[in-house]
């Protein structure tokens, strides 16, 4: 999901004159290549994650079984959008964005090189290192791109978070290519310091040229009183020694194992949702019409959750059939099998201008599908894609190396399915929210993808060893083909609950 980084509500105040990046402010060159070298970090290490979990120990890796590797991959890309809930929150109460995004930056950069030290211990503690950090720098630095432009309604506002999306998937195109190559031909560890390296790059872009920001990114939105950050500092104080003893004690009596972090952070990162939903429904400051266009805003949500579920799964169970079950070999040119992690990044920026432009022609015709449709059609996009994989499966059946082309083909399913629905979604949060809510409904959109690969990794931890078998991607093709079909059919239902939103 390249392109999610986008997801901004974001105020806008002037910059200074001078010289500009293609037209466009000075501060989003240095915007467009921190963003560039963080994806780059991020996908390129994502792109050796699983493989290097699922390596043998004689080989490297770790030696983890691929129902494991992939609940622990799950449960982490989880984490890096659920704590953009309280990255954004930093931001507004204690540091503003600008600090926000270059600590994010740093503990990003200190978790790649903790991957890239020989310990297990600490391989999982840079892995908590970047989540942390991701989720800081993801909820901030599309909101600063904003900062840049003249009001929502400056003419080069929306070019500017075109440019801005380039570079992301740029950086997530490039990184499979060359951490991927490194770190499966050369070493593991080397690959996930060259990510570090990656990161450190775009930490000093960003400090360097973090003159031509907007001056708004540095203002600390909603201050909190020194009473009350004393009070909130005591409290994740005490939570966070609570559950330092807890893992401890675990560890001390000899009963640590990797379930103990995937199944509790699985949990939360469904229960978050459900808490989050149910307070809203039951806030007597919202009317009657904002709690029903939350209640049709649910039914978005579960469509998303499902496709997020499959969806990053590419970088998971679709990762290891590239390592297991594919052949790597075009015209007796061999290749990576972390390279198929660069297609949807690939596809995304041939399309997405394709897309943009199909939505305004039909527009003028007025045959734009509605949002329900749109989410429908992304469903029924990314069950089919499971289906195909079903079918690859039981090509690769005995052993078999099937073709790239399975593969490829996934790949543009789900990216012509993300591109329906990713960028629709984001827009009908908007208009949905109760406007109590509206800086926090962002937050709650991401909540989705947080929920669904939690569910993929629940779902992974109970197969176990059928994770990745035939019927796998067949149980869950059908789910989301079915949740699209539901959706179709509910469609009016939707739209009534939807009020004046379409």
């Amino acid at each position: 999901m390249a392109s999610s980084t986008l997801a901004a509500g974001a105020t806008s105040t002037p910059t200074g004159s001078g010289k500009t990046f293609f037209g466009h402010p000075r501060g989003l060159a240095t915007l467009f290549m921190t963003e560039m070298w963080e994806r780059f970090s991020f996908y390129g290490m994502r792109a050796l994650l699983v493989l290097y979990m699922g390596a043998e120990v004689v080989d490297g890796g770790l030696g983890m079984k691929a129902a494991v590797a992939g609940a622990v991959y799950s449960v982490y890309n989880a984490m890096v959008y659920l704590l953009a809930l309280p990255g954004g929150w930093i931001a507004d109460r204690f540091l503003g964005a600008r600090k926000t995004v270059a600590l994010g930056g740093a503990i990003i950069m200190a978790g790649h090189f903790a991957l890239a030290l020989p310990s297990k211990a600490v391989f999982f503690a840079g892995l908590g290192l970047i989540a942390i950090g991701s989720g800081l720098l993801k909820a901030n630095i599309s909101t600063m791109v904003g900062h840049l432009y003249d009001g929502p309604n400056d003419p080069r506002r929306d070019g500017g978070f075109t440019i801005f999306y380039m570079g992301i998937n740029l950086g997530a195109f490039v990184a499979p290519l060359v951490i991927g190559t490194v770190g499966q031909k050369v070493d593991w560890h080397l690959g996930f310091a060259l990510a570090g390296v990656g990161m450190a790059l775009g930490l000093l872009q960003y400090l360097l040229g973090s003159r031509h920001l907007s001056d708004k990114s540095s203002v600390v939105a909603s201050p909190m009183p020194a009473a009350e950050k004393r009070a909130v500092l005591r409290k994740a104080g005490f939570w966070a020694t609570l559950a330092v003893v807890f893992y401890a004690v675990v560890a001390i009596t000899g009963h640590l194992t990797v379930n103990w972090v995937t199944w509790p952070l699985s949990i939360a990162g469904i229960a978050v949702p459900v808490v989050y939903f149910s307070k809203i429904r039951r806030d007597k400051d919202l009317s009657p019409d904002e709690k029903s266009k939350m209640s049709g805003y649910v039914w978005f949500f579960v469509a998303a959750a499902i496709f997020w579920m499959i969806y990053d799964q590419s970088g998971s169970t679709l990762n290891l059939f590239a390592e297991n079950s594919t052949s790597l070999n075009v015209f007796g040119w061999g290749f990576p099998s972390s390279w198929f992690q660069s297609l949807n990044p690939l596809y995304i920026m041939a399309l997405a201008p394709v897309f943009a432009w199909l939505w305004v022609w039909l527009d003028r015709r007025r045959q734009n599908p509605s949002t329900t449709a749109k989410f429908a059609f992304g469903l029924l996009m990314i069950g089919g894609s499971f289906l195909v994989m079903m079918l690859a499966m039981a090509a690769a059946n005995g052993g078999a190396k099937v073709t790239p082309l399975w593969l490829a083909t996934v790949y543009l399913i789900q990216t012509v399915g993300e591109l329906t629905l990713s960028p629709v979604g984001l827009s009908v949060t908007t208009k949905l929210a109760p406007a109590k809510y509206a800086s926090q409904m962002m937050g709650i959109w991401f909540l989705a993808v947080t929920a669904g690969d939690c569910t993929a990794a629940v779902v992974q931890l109970l197969v176990g060893d059928a994770t990745g078998s035939t019927w796998y991607f067949a149980s869950q093709g059908l789910l989301a083909v079915l949740a699209g079909v539901a959706l179709m059919t509910y469609r009016k239902k939707v739209n009534r609950l939807m009020g004046d939103i379409r």
